[in-house]
């Protein structure tokens, strides 16, 4: 059975690292599917869920808000600034977020203002989606 390494790492810690048949994640132009062996690519990613099918045909599931993917034939990296674990992921907490962004963007008195509010709704957005992936795989 061939695997690749992955790692995710967040700018706090590393969320994951181990060996996978396939990862999935939101590349910025699509979904992406990596498989051990795919050549090699730099790409930014947009939020959402990575997929991890890992060595022993279980799941992992990580929420990113974007990011760098690196892909190696034999090393697949996620860099993120925040990178939640599935499990992790609360949903009260994120609807509270994202309530507080759609109230920041009706508030929002500049476009830097309408630019930083209208990214952090686009991101409890897909951490929520997210979210209800991970519970419908368990």
């Amino acid at each position: 059975m061939s695997t690749i390494h992955v790692d995710v790492v967040s700018a706090e810690e590393s969320i994951f690292s181990g060996q996978a048949k396939f990862v999935a994640l939101p590349g910025e132009a699509g979904e992406l599917g990596i498989l051990p062996g795919h050549i090699p690519l730099i790409t930014r990613i947009k939020p959402g869920a990575v997929r991890i099918e890992k060595a022993d045909g279980s799941e992992e599931f990580v929420f990113v808000a974007g990011g760098i993917l690196e892909v190696q034939p034999n090393l697949v990296t996620v860099l993120s600034d925040t990178a939640i674990r599935g499990a992790d992921l609360d949903e009260a907490k994120a609807s509270e977020a994202r309530k507080q962004a759609e109230e920041a963007l009706k508030n929002a008195k500049s476009e830097i203002d309408m630019a930083k509010a209208t990214s952090e709704l686009a991101v409890m957005a897909a951490q929520i989606a997210a979210l209800r992936k991970f519970r419908q795989k368990r």
